[in-house]
């Protein structure tokens, strides 16, 4: 496989942005000296190692099965930790909501919405971030000051899920390269089969969220995010936010998505893409696994890279973390907490028996994804942040209320493509460049 700069995924992160939890109560934040001491603390032994632990988690579909194999390999080592695993349907709402109390667990998936400056506060320092990097892909993901709160339970890549089944009944044959050719295809599954051509999830809301890592197979360029802080039209015609979100608005436009995106229901759509009642769904590579599980022949499930390539011919797929796993800083039992999170990362072989990239650096490519090799994708992930730009990026996102990583836009986008919103495209366009100037005047000028 060809991958483009594979040492960048290890020196560079997905960038995540945010908007603010409001209402929070926090903690007082941990010194660097405090920091150091505890990051070079003598592993206990893990016989003596105890407390009963509580670990959120969003996978609600293997919450009484993986996990709780998880559950009996972990406590073979350390049989004096209890585990409670709560798994949350809403996760990233729910656990906001926790979060202005202490009572967030001990285990945790951190929302990507927690600003970055406020990681101290919420969470339990894992290391320094130099020294994470050298053992865990996108180990700056969720760091501030030089110091991760966070690792990557997985790491990613990004595209579009698919049946093969669909693609091969509508007499689509290649795999399309352009945002043309993509809606064309998904023309052709309408007239020619039964599936619904693109199902959005729109109620669910989060997965709206999944196009967004997109823009970076369409900018081709590293810097793309902290470029994002330099300009004021990020959604002008023929930026990289234009050309992604004019096809999720073309497909609902053209009747091309489920026809009814209000009632859309998360869980049901896997089992109707494994069905060949949905032909494709933009989404993670995590996804794959989840959808080949409930079909009958897992093979009729494929990933093909987001429909773009550049004038020199390469069609790029983003890769970054998906949710990092963290500790809770008021645990009262730290050390049972750091005793789980270290298995799940290393032991437990989550990332790749769900279809990712394993976050421990040098681990093998999985199978899920041998696709893009056939294709020629190169990998591609963004650049940290510039040298005191830190956070800046979050806070014109927040300023401005625009929300690239929250489903608010991206729902307006469908109701006006289907006829329930008097705005287009452009104009949702034009407001939300509005609002970015503005904030970017406010937050870096």
């Amino acid at each position: 496989m060809k991958v483009k700069g594979w040492l960048l995924i290890v020196l560079a992160s997905l960038l995540v942005v945010v908007t603010a939890c409001g209402g929070q109560t926090t903690t007082e934040p941990t010194t660097n000296d405090e920091i150091e001491t505890k990051t070079e603390e003598t592993e206990m032994k893990p016989e003596d190692v105890s407390g009963d632990i509580t670990v959120l988690i969003h996978r609600t579909d293997i919450v009484d099965t993986v996990f709780k194999d998880y559950e009996k390999q972990f406590n073979e080592i350390y049989p004096n930790v209890k585990l409670s695993f709560e798994a949350i349907t809403d996760y990233q709402g729910q656990v906001n909501i926790r979060m202005s109390t202490k009572e967030y667990g001990d285990v945790l998936m951190i929302p990507d919405n927690v600003p970055v400056e406020d990681l101290p506060h919420f969470f339990e320092p894992l290391g320094q971030t130099d020294e994470m990097l050298e053992k865990y892909l996108f180990a700056d993901d969720m760091a501030y000051e030089g110091v991760s709160y966070g690792i990557p339970i997985t790491v990613n890549a990004q595209g579009i899920l698919y049946n093969k089944d669909v693609f091969e009944e509508a007499g689509i044959t290649d795999i399309p390269s352009s945002p043309e050719e993509f809606i064309d295809a998904l023309q052709a599954i309408k007239d020619k089969t039964d599936a619904i051509p693109l199902y959005t999830n729109y109620s669910a809301g989060w997965p709206l969220d999944q196009w967004e890592p997109n823009r970076l197979s369409i900018a081709g360029d590293e810097q793309f995010a902290n470029q994002l802080i330099d300009t004021n039209a990020p959604f002008a015609e023929g930026e990289p936010h234009y050309i992604l979100y004019k096809v999720m608005y073309d497909a609902a436009n053209q009747d091309l998505i489920e026809s009814d995106p209000l009632t859309t229901d998360w869980e049901s759509s896997k089992q109707m893409m494994a069905d060949g009642k949905v032909a494709t769904m933009v989404l993670g590579s995590w996804a794959i696994t989840q959808v080949q599980e409930l079909a009958s022949d897992p093979n009729s499930i494929g990933y093909m890279p987001f429909p773009y390539t550049q004038q020199d011919g390469t069609v790029y797929s983003v890769v970054g973390g998906d949710f990092n796993i963290g500790i809770n800083a008021n645990s009262q039992h730290k050390e049972a907490a750091r005793a789980w999170l270290d298995w799940f990362i290393n032991e437990s072989n989550y990332a790749i028996d769900q279809g990712g990239i394993s976050p421990i650096v040098g681990e093998d490519y999985p199978e899920t994804l041998s696709a893009f090799q056939e294709l020629g994708v190169e990998f591609i992930s963004e650049a940290t942040h510039r040298e005191g730009e830190e956070g800046w990026l979050d806070m014109i996102d927040n300023e401005s209320e625009v929300g690239l990583w929250q489903p608010g836009f991206k729902q307006r986008i469908i109701e006006a493509a289907i006829g329930n919103r008097s705005e287009s495209f452009d104009d949702i366009m034009t407001d939300l460049n509005s609002r970015w100037e503005a904030a970017r005047a406010r937050v870096v000028e």
